[in-house]
Formats: structure tokens, sequence, C-alpha cells
């Protein structure tokens, strides 16, 4: 229901601002610049879907292969102490808790295109589980508040975009996104606890230090490496991890006796018709976000929150990065456009370039996440999803702020 109402005030506040801009400036092309961008969306949505394709078809059927050959249900029992509390709604053996677990690890290692197939299979093996299948289960909302807050161990898309806007130092926002994106999910992921009754114990108290320990480690690792040495390695153990993964599903198939080339091709079938059903939602979205920007109402927001920042009497020069923040909710590569943007304007080692390129790696696509992961269910009553989600990505916005002002204020 949330996105429903969200959904209309995007066309409604376009229109309105729209309405103002030609009856105080006379500016009669803005209605052409907001269809040819409602047009232009409706495309990019498509083709978004249709890329999308090919990947949702090689990782859920490599997917198939790893539940076939037992490394799904092995990795579901190997977090089950911790995913049982967060998931109190999935039994402690079934193949939702393994898929999680994937799809976070992808996303920690900044692989985007591997962690959506997962996330999806992971939808998919939730709702076999709801009894209510139009109506979100707590499960799914910890799931998708979980994967909005974004945790990214290593941001190579962040710093190989610095890298082309000409950063001296393209990897010296790594540490501060880190601190960001993890302050942005335990923030999440407790809010949701508290939500849910979901009691702190000390299971969970152990992985929230373990987590912090964790980071605390690789920032301490990073810390000593050069630029060049923290690309390097960073992009090495990504790729290395993941290639290991497919390489032990397909020895796993193969130690049980799984005709693995027809379990990928029943999974890539199964990946083929997720890709196509996903197409009106994100045509949904996209749109609406489309028309949002090309009416000017993200310049009229950031302008009134700068005079508010300014009345307030605090700095406002980080509020010339907000847009990549208010757009990272709703569009991937708006964000990223919006980061470049704010990079070529300001340069790339200004203040406000890195401060966008902290909001970019603090936080996830909220409002896309929600639309294609219950989309490709048929969730329609999203419940709270909606509000838990952005109150992760403005906590990880703020510490992205915060931080940079540490590092680079």
């Amino acid at each position: 229901m949330a996105l429903n109402y969200i959904w209309v005030a995007f066309f409604l506040i376009t229109f309105l601002v729209a309405l103002i801009d030609t009856a105080v400036n006379g500016n009669l092309s803005i209605w052409s610049d907001i269809m040819n961008a409602a047009f232009n969306s409706s495309g990019q949505a498509f083709e978004i879907s249709i890329g999308l394709t090919g990947i949702l078809s090689l990782w859920m059927g490599l997917m198939k292969i790893g539940e076939c050959g037992g490394i799904i249900q092995f990795f579901g029992r190997l977090i089950s102490p911790l995913f049982t509390r967060l998931f109190p709604g999935v039994p402690k053996d079934h193949p939702a808790l393994g898929s999680i677990f994937m799809n976070m690890s992808a996303n920690m290692l900044g692989l985007d295109n591997a962690a959506t197939p997962l996330g999806l299979k992971a939808m998919q093996e939730l709702q076999s589980l709801n009894k209510e299948k139009d109506t979100a289960t707590d499960a799914m909302l910890m799931f998708l508040v979980l994967n909005s807050s974004g945790l990214c161990l290593v941001p190579i898309g962040v710093m190989m975009y610095r890298a082309q806007c000409g950063a001296a130092n393209p990897t010296d926002v790594f540490v501060p996104i880190l601190i960001a994106t993890t302050v942005a999910t335990l923030v999440g992921m407790m809010a949701l606890c508290f939500k849910q009754r979901i009691h702190m114990d000390r299971v969970l108290l152990a992985f929230l230090l373990g987590l912090i320990a964790f980071v605390g480690s690789v920032v301490y690792f990073f810390a000593q490496l050069s630029q060049e040495e923290i690309q390097k390695y960073s992009s090495f153990f990504a790729n290395f991890l993941l290639l290991t993964v497919i390489v032990t599903f397909l020895l796993a198939g193969v130690r049980k006796k799984v005709n693995v080339y027809d379990a990928f091709i029943e999974g890539a079938k199964d990946g083929f018709k997720t890709a196509v059903m996903i197409i009106p939602y994100l045509v949904a979205i996209l749109v609406a976000i489309g028309c949002f920007r090309a009416s000017g109402a993200m310049t009229v927001v950031v302008d009134w929150m700068k005079n508010a920042v300014d009345w307030m009497g605090f700095d406002s020069e980080w509020v010339g990065a907000l847009p990549t923040a208010l757009m990272k909710p709703l569009s991937g590569s708006g964000s990223r456009g919006m980061m470049v943007d704010c990079m070529n304007a300001f340069g790339a080692d200004s203040f406000v370039g890195r401060v966008s390129a902290c909001m970019q790696g603090a936080t996830d696509t909220t409002f896309y996440i929600l639309a294609v992961y219950f989309g490709s269910v048929g969730v329609k009553k999203t419940r709270y999803a909606v509000p838990y989600a952005l109150f992760a990505d403005i906590v990880g916005s703020i510490a992205a702020v915060l931080v940079a002002y540490f590092f680079f204020g």
C-alpha cells in the first residue's frame, strides 16, 4: 500500500511542479521533457529486464545446481544459528536460508549483477512459506531491509567511477563507505528486531560484535595498502570468491551424481520467467522517477534543503551531494549519474565529490529492490517495508556525511 501512495505522489508532485514552472516562468517545454522522460524510462525498464535475463538465467541455473548438490542446504545449516533468529518464521533446514546467505555475500562483495538473481531466488523460497501470497511476511521484510541498507565491504563500482572522473586517489573513500554502510545495516537490522520483537540474545549480540570486529580488521588491512594495491586486491578477492563458488557448485553436483547440465537448464528457465515477470514493476517505478527528475522537483528539494541547513546554522557544503542520496533509493543508475555529475561539477577530489561517493556506497536502491523483489513473487501488500527501508537509507546517508567530514572535512 505504501508503494501505491508513493507512486501516485511522484506523478502528482511532477504535475504540480511543472504547472507552477509554466505559470510562473512561462516554460512550455517542460511538458515535453516530462513525457520524453516517461517514454525513455519505460524503454530503459525493458532494457534493464532484458539485460537481467542472461544474468538471471546464469545464476538461477547455478543455484539449481547448488540446490541439487546440497551446497545451498549446507550454507543454510552453517548460518542457521543466526538466521533462525533474524528469520524466525523460516525452518532451520529450509533452502531459503542458504539463498539469503548467498545474496548477502554477493552484496558484501559489491557484485550487484550476481546479488539480484540470488535475491530473487531467496524471495521465491520465502514465498513458498507464505500462507498469504499477496502479503509480505516478517522474514521478507527483514531480508529486504537488510538488502536496502546495502552492506558492502568492497565498493568496486564507486572507486572505478572516481578513477574515471580523475580522482588522485580513487580508493580514499573505501574506509568511509565501509563505516557508513555498516552503520546503516546494523541500525536497520536492530530497528526490525525491535519492530518484530526479536529477542537480542547472545547469538545476535555475538554477530553484531563479530561484524564490527570483522569490518574493523578489513579497514585495518586495507589501510596498510597503496591505492593501486587496494584496487587490485579488492577486485581479486571479489572475483576469486565468485568463481570459487561457481566451481564449488559444479563439483558438489558431480559428487552427488547430478546431471549438472540439465539442472542448470531447469534453473535457467526459471530465471527467464522471472526476468519477464518483473518488467511491469520496473516500468512503473522507473517512469515515475524519470518524470519526477525531468520536472525539476529534485532541484526544488535540494534548494529547499540547502536553505533549511543554512537557516539552522550548519555547514551546508555537503548539500551539493544531496541529489545522489535522494536518487539512491529510487534508481541505481540515476544515483550513479548524480554522483558522476557531482564529481564533474565540483571535482572528484572536492569535499562534495567525496561526500557523493560515500552516499552512493552507503546504501542500496530501496524502491528498485522493493519493486523487483516483491514483484517477482506477486506480493502487493508490503506492510512496513518502505518506512523501515527508508530509515536505513537515511541513517546510511547521515553516516556518510559524518564520516566524510571526519576524513575529509
